[in-house]
């Protein structure tokens, strides 16, 4: 992989239906219907919306036989109204129902964790040798029926590894890791290529941006070491709705489209299934946009690691670097100093000199020629007057450069002077590309400053700038670089809400934790309640514990392995019933949903982690 260069990962090419994935094909768009699969008429509906939306598959859930017998007359009405769009099965712990499903529809996606397992009871199973080879045998009985009547009818196969859902006999060997996707993902993968059955597409899935991408980098780094480049379908699991579901899906999909690789992405949002779709569609244009872009000369670090968590070590100059989460820096140069109370920025940036209106709690920088040393304010240098550095008396001095002005001067003088702080800019179409090469180049001359990454955008829309910003910054921050954060915008978006923005992609790429964390699937035919409405509920009575983290979710599929994540859970356990979970632990079964929010509010004061909102 070339860290600096975009170019599409080249992988094999999967056969579904009319509509072919991987090989030179376009990365295609997906989105997954939340109607009971035995309504034929309101499945039909949706699925006609989702591809009016601009879909080009639409995935159906198939708990049991009957509903996965119920795809054909749903194919039927969608087809007699004239979409030929391929349709996909979901399966979970039901071979009888995938096989059903085969003969009807161009694709089925097949969990690993849960296809043959049991349902995920987090106890510690002890396997020997023997008994993990019966296990694997357990499999391919029944998953050598499924690939024979797929054969026959030319249905594709996704095996679809939820982090979430991982079987407990890969727990007991390889744990909650990258390592255990990767392995719960061969298990499947190997038997299907020793059965000649090659139509198949992979996902990694989870709600963890940087699991997620550490499990796929894996998983190719496997295959290639194998000779086999299977296409990849993209998505973050229980990614949310509104601002947060956007950015989120933006950093963990978007880290990944960057560097080429995904072949058909789903945007999971706990909204209307049909809006996902422009979302998706957006991220993959903007990714596109880097195509034959003009080339990045940089060498690649041999210090950095695309498999690794841990970050760029850096030294510390005031609150900046080191073990420091990355800060906030809001460009207020234009004189506006509205700010949000809940997401202030650690510094503003006010441009020429420091006005009378600007807050003087909130550390400003100012550009060297109008810096007086001001109490709480520090001066900003460039290319043009970075050899004033040497002159200046501050603790903490702001150098803005871009990637070409990187040469041995610069080196030399941020080597000497530890009080500098860089911001980096770029304009390159490829910004992920430069910013990697400058942090690169640094780590190639032991060069340890703190590092800001700085864009620029000019977008009236929020979707727009949580898209692109998600997707650029996360990115970045995934690779374990940045000390902060710096996005500006010309366009007519509020200045606090891209503050909001940026705190949001700092939370999403799991390097600060600023609000609660919501942990909500998108919704399917699995859910046993109202997601959306249940949502804004739990939302309203806890938005205000920022340090918690909080599933809620539709069912049992990947509700208790999901919110393993979290700190409490909200779970259909069956219609109108919610169960409660402290971390994976069942707390309380089968709450009458009225009373549901009330209840999960009671078992977080009776842990003691509730707080009292501000008025």
């Amino acid at each position: 992989m070339n860290y600096f260069n975009y170019k599409r990962r080249q992988s094999s090419e999967t056969r579904i239906g009319n509509t072919p994935l991987g090989g030179n094909n376009p990365v295609r768009v997906q989105s997954m219907t939340n109607t009971n699969t035995n309504d034929t008429e309101a499945s039909a509906e949706q699925v006609i919306r989702i591809v009016e939306a601009g879909a080009d598959y639409v995935r159906l859930t198939a708990q049991g036989v009957r509903e996965a017998e119920n795809l054909r007359n749903i194919k039927d009405v969608v087809r007699g109204r004239g979409y030929d769009t391929p349709l996909i099965a979901d399966i979970h712990f039901n071979p009888r129902a995938a096989e059903a499903a085969a003969k009807i529809v161009e694709k089925v996606r097949v969990n690993p964790g849960n296809f043959v397992d049991r349902v995920k009871t987090f106890e510690t199973f002890e396997y020997t040798d023997e008994e993990y080879a019966q296990e694997i045998g357990k499999i391919r009985a029944k998953l050598i029926p499924l690939l024979d009547i797929c054969k026959e009818h030319k249905t594709a196969i996704r095996i679809g590894v939820n982090h979430g859902s991982l079987s407990d006999r890969i727990m007991s060997r390889y744990g909650d890791t990258p390592e255990g996707m990767v392995e719960s993902c061969m298990e499947f993968l190997h038997i299907c290529i020793e059965e000649g059955f090659r139509d198949i597409v992979i996902s990694m899935k989870t709600s963890n941006t940087v699991v997620m991408s550490k499990a796929v980098r894996l998983l190719i780094a496997r295959m290639e070491q194998e000779g086999l480049s299977f296409p990849l379908h993209l998505g973050v699991t229980e990614a949310g709705d509104g601002e947060d579901g956007r950015i989120k899906s933006a950093v963990g999909i978007g880290s990944l489209l960057a560097d080429g690789i995904g072949d058909t992405i789903r945007v999971s949002l706990s909204e209307d299934p049909e809006y996902e779709i422009p979302v998706a569609r957006k991220l993959v244009a903007y990714i596109k946009e880097r195509e034959n872009h003009p080339e990045i000369v940089a060498e690649a670090s041999d210090r950095f690691s695309p498999f690794s968590t841990d970050r760029r070590e850096t030294y510390v100059v005031g609150n900046i670097g080191g073990d420091n989460v990355p800060v906030v820096i809001s460009d207020r140069s234009q004189g506006n100093f509205e700010l949000n109370s809940h997401f202030l920025p650690d510094y503003i940036y006010v441009g020429k000199e420091l006005p009378v209106a600007a807050p003087r709690a909130i550390p400003s920088i100012i550009d060297i020629d109008g810096w007086k040393g001001e109490k709480n304010t520090y001066p900003l240098f460039d290319r043009s007057n970075r050899n004033k550095i040497k002159e200046t008396d501050a603790v903490v001095k702001f150098l803005r450069l871009s990637y070409p002005d990187l040469n041995k001067d610069v080196i030399a003088l941020l080597k000497n002077d530890k009080s500098i702080v860089l911001i980096i800019d770029t304009q390159h179409v490829n910004g992920i590309g430069e910013h990697r090469a400058f942090v690169h180049t640094l780590m190639n001359n032991d060069c340890d400053t703190p590092v800001i990454f700085g864009r620029r955008y000019a977008e009236n829309e929020a979707e727009d700038i949580q898209i692109k910003g998600g997707a650029d910054f996360g990115t970045l921050y995934l690779d374990g670089f940045g000390n902060g954060i710096m996005l500006q915008n010309d366009g007519e978006i509020p200045l606090k809400n891209i503050d909001a923005y940026m705190f949001g992609i700092l939370q999403a790429s799991r390097v600060r934790t600023s609000k609660t964390e919501y942990i909500s699937c998108p919704s399917c035919g699995r859910t046993l309640f109202d997601l959306q409405t249940t949502v804004a509920l739990v939302k309203g009575a806890t938005s205000h514990l920022t340090h918690l983290k909080i599933g809620v979710m539709g069912c049992i599929v990947n509700g208790p392995g999901e919110m393993a994540d979290a700190d409490y859970g909200y779970v259909g356990a069956e219609k109108g019933k919610i169960s409660l979970y402290k971390k994976k632990h069942l707390i309380e079964k089968n709450i009458s949903s009225e009373e549901a929010v009330e209840r999960l509010v009671q078992l977080i004061k009776d842990n003691g982690d509730w707080v009292e909102p501000e008025d």
